[in-house]
């Protein structure tokens, strides 16, 4: 399960089916996530597997395998109509390089999205609490978007979240991740300047330090 959804469910219990977030109408939040982290796995290479990523105590390989199982439960959100609590089975293949089963499961969830835009309403299980799909949507792509950029900077590119994007999830992180996520789901938010581009106050507010 996604860690944002993971803490959505946690906290809602009965009342998440009426609590649909407030974003992006339709599957365009989760869209715009993909396409960005799908773009910054593209520098993925072998090599650079061991590299540390700005989530503590990982690497790029461990952080793609955990990115590639959050695509996998939203799939199965998607597909199925619920999300189970334990992770999806790991692809083939994520043994030698996780970039390759990251990508083709984002690719997937990406088509997925484009064949269902604008279509946002509903409700789904999550380890059992029933959700909005909106909420989902907004979860998954909170998770994806800041996963893309640990993807970047391990990978040395350093590539923003686009400013519309990062906006709109910003609005709504809140809602989604409250004390209690903090050192378990995510690290405590970091101080940043005010003018600070809306990329680096998302990637803030999640635990990361957006500077050089």
């Amino acid at each position: 399960m996604s860690a944002a959804a993971g803490s959505a469910a946690a906290g809602g219990d009965q009342a998440w089916p009426a609590a649909a977030v407030t974003a992006p109408a339709g599957t365009r939040p989760l869209e715009l996530a993909l396409r960005y982290a799908l773009g910054a796995a593209a520098a993925a290479a072998p090599e650079l597997m061991p590299c540390p990523t700005p989530c503590r105590g990982w690497d790029l390989r461990t952080l793609l395998l955990h990115a590639g199982e959050s695509l996998a439960a939203l799939a199965e959100g998607f597909n199925d109509g619920r999300v189970g609590l334990l992770a999806a089975a790991d692809c083939p293949g994520a043994e030698g390089d996780p970039a390759l089963p990251f990508r083709e499961r984002g690719r997937d969830l990406l088509t997925r999205c484009v064949s269902a835009a604008g279509d946002g309403a509903g409700v789904i299980a999550v380890a059992g609490c029933p959700m909005a799909m909106s909420t989902l949507i907004v979860a998954g792509a909170i998770e994806i978007a800041v996963h893309g950029w640990d993807i970047s900077r391990a990978c040395g590119r350093r590539l923003p979240i686009p400013e519309p994007l990062a906006a709109d999830l910003l609005r709504v992180a809140p809602v989604l991740i409250g004390p209690a996520d903090r050192g378990f789901l995510f690290a405590p938010p970091v101080s940043v300047a005010a003018s600070a581009s809306a990329s680096d106050r998302l990637a803030a507010f999640l635990g990361r330090r957006p500077g050089p």
